[in-house]
């Protein structure tokens, strides 16, 4: 089978595809999941070749040309699906700039967050599907934009000739798309990733994973999410490979689905977040196992978000009789400024899990010890730089030392679109001795024996009494406490006259009431405040129990901390129980 690494020199992502179109027509494919409506619960598979989906895709390109939307972002708004690849493919051929972003209607934090992109990034077209095109008309004469922002439903609208598609100019920095952080809702910022850097990237990937067009991913993560986009569809592309996947609703309606994908398509690969293995350890059945065979799993990979060893632990003693190893674990650390990966565990090597000393690693010192704190290794850097950085002195710190990760290299993105003060500081970053550009991540970790460990992000510290201690430290901890405890979040507050670094730690807490036997929520409440006080040494910590929804998540399912945090000053959470300081208590308004 010829691979894909002869692809390293190539000055463009859609020279690849067109080639591997060339090579396999519709012998690879993409196939969606989704469940049928009726009784009972049924699934369909369709299935997009590469060979139509470069047909559909050069169509589309040609009516962008028409619309004269070359190196004009466009706002891609569609449901999971295969009309969502036709679309972006399209705007690659094009050279007209894909902004893929969740559908507006869900809640009206995702319509607040569109409406700054949209602004953000001169948005003047919007594709869809004929399906949505109403709704979100609707939306934008709700707010004021239908005039300004057009709408093109791809899989109505668009019946322009595909050979009538002529193939602009490419160079590695001509921008390919633009991903949006997801950590925000009100100032979204763009990160502009060139056919330059989704080139190295996905060479960096198919080396990492040992991936070729024999490879097969299942899949489930948001194409809006630089996992799912990059890893999940754009990767496949330049491998030549078959994708089989379905939405997050879909998944987290019956987890099973996944691994019985996994099972019916022999999959190789696939990726999700530590919470999505979470779930498949809750809500997979004893009957629902021993249907599954997993045993064609070479690479399970893990990110997002912190890798618990606990998970990895039970996935391995829960579902290794189904065939699932242990060295398919591939715990991995990106984001989308580096285009998507920065580290991973080597193929077939599964997770490093060490112990560290707890009060060692509160003043930023790694130091090994058992017994100790258990992290897992996020693995080790592909071919980029990777340095551990002092973020006050911009040192370069030695092995054992916490500091900011700081990344240089081909996956690196130009910046940030529109935002040159934000570029400068965040990837045009220097050494104190005078090395780089870097881009400075925001996240805190370390090196010990060539592996990189992940500790929190910088804005998630919370500093009491000089000691550090990373919220999802505090959220393992609360989540541990009693077996209802659900997503939770925790952050700090500052009570008004109180000396510096005696932070009042809140944590909100969802839990399910069915699993809460006879202890009421505010039992269950005591019990995470008392758990959470004990492991920490800490004096002043509120607990809120609330129902699902209570905490903040990003679109890709990360903790929003400060949104949470906010919500719970302002009053807008609804609790059903809780243990709270008075300093905690004072600032909520409503919602009690």
């Amino acid at each position: 089978m010829e691979s894909a690494r002869e692809f390293k020199d190539a000055k463009d992502f859609v020279a690849v595809v067109r080639e591997n179109v060339r090579r396999h027509g519709d012998g690879r494919s993409f196939t969606f999941v989704s469940e049928e409506r009726g009784p009972g619960r049924r699934y369909r598979e369709d299935e997009l070749g590469f060979a139509e989906l470069d047909r559909r895709a050069r169509a589309v390109a040609a009516r962008l040309n028409a619309l004269g939307l070359r190196d004009r972002a466009v706002l891609l708004l569609y449901p999971e699906g295969l009309e969502f690849l036709v679309a972006f493919l399209g705007c690659l051929y094009a050279r007209a700039i894909a902004v893929p972003a969740p559908l507006p209607a869900l809640d009206a934090g995702r319509a607040d967050r569109t409406y700054g992109i949209i602004g953000d990034a001169d948005i003047t077209w919007i594709l869809t599907d004929e399906a949505r095109r109403g709704m979100i008309g609707e939306w934008l004469d709700g707010a004021g934009l239908a005039e300004h922002v057009g709408r093109l439903a791809t899989d109505t609208d668009v019946r322009d000739d595909p050979d009538g598609w002529t193939a602009p100019e490419f160079t590695p920095d001509t921008p390919a798309f633009l991903q949006y952080t997801s950590g925000s809702t009100s100032d979204p910022k763009g990160v502009i990733v060139t056919h330059g850097n989704l080139l190295y990237n996905a060479e960096e990937i198919k080396r990492r994973i040992d991936g070729s067009a024999d490879t097969v991913g299942v899949g489930w993560v948001p194409h809006y999410h630089d996992m799912g986009l990059v890893g999940q569809f754009l990767e496949p592309l330049y491998l030549g490979c078959r994708y089989v996947f379905t939405s997050p609703i879909t998944f987290i309606k019956r987890p099973v689905l996944w691994l019985e994908l996994i099972s019916r398509h022999r999959g190789t690969i696939t990726v999700a977040p530590d919470f999505g293995y979470q779930l498949v350890l809750r809500r997979v059945t004893d009957a629902q196992l021993e249907g599954l065979d997993l045993s064609s799993l070479r690479t399970a990979k893990n990110g997002a978000e912190p890798v618990r060893a606990d998970t990895l632990e039970r996935m391995v003693e829960r579902f290794g009789k189904a065939g699932f190893r242990a060295g398919a674990w591939m715990p991995c650390y990106g984001m989308a400024e580096t285009t998507l990966l920065v580290t991973g565990a080597p193929l077939g090597t599964g997770a490093v899990v060490r112990e560290f000393d707890a009060e060692a690693l509160s003043r930023h010192e790694a130091v090994v010890r058992t017994p100790g704190k258990r992290l897992v290794s996020s693995g080790r850097p592909v071919r980029l730089d990777v340095r551990v950085v002092d973020p006050d002195t911009r040192a370069v710190l030695p092995d054992g030392r916490v500091g900011e990760i700081w990344v240089a290299g081909g996956s690196v993105a130009r910046g940030y679109w529109r935002r040159p003060d934000r570029t400068r500081a965040d990837f045009q970053a220097r050494t104190a001795d005078g090395r780089g550009p870097y881009l400075r991540t925001g996240d805190l970790g370390f090196r010990v024996d060539g592996e990189l460990y992940i500790t929190g992000r910088i804005k998630d510290l919370i500093i009491v009494n000089g000691h550090n201690i990373y919220a999802h430290d505090l959220e393992e901890a609360a989540m541990a406490a009693h077996p209802a405890a659900r997503t939770t979040a925790a952050f700090a507050l500052d009570p008004a006259g109180s000396a510096p670094g005696a932070e009042h730690v809140v944590i909100v807490q969802e839990f399910a009431a069915a699993a809460a036997g006879e202890r009421s929520p505010d039992e269950l409440a005591a019990l995470t405040r008392d758990t959470v006080a004990r492991a920490f040494g800490l004096t002043a910590v509120s607990v809120v129990l609330a129902g699902r929804g209570a905490v903040r998540r990003t679109t890709s399912g990360k903790i929003q901390r400060p949104l949470t945090r906010e919500d719970f000053l302002e009053g807008r959470i609804r609790r059903l129980g809780g243990d709270l300081d008075p300093a905690a208590a004072a600032p909520r308004r409503a919602g009690t």
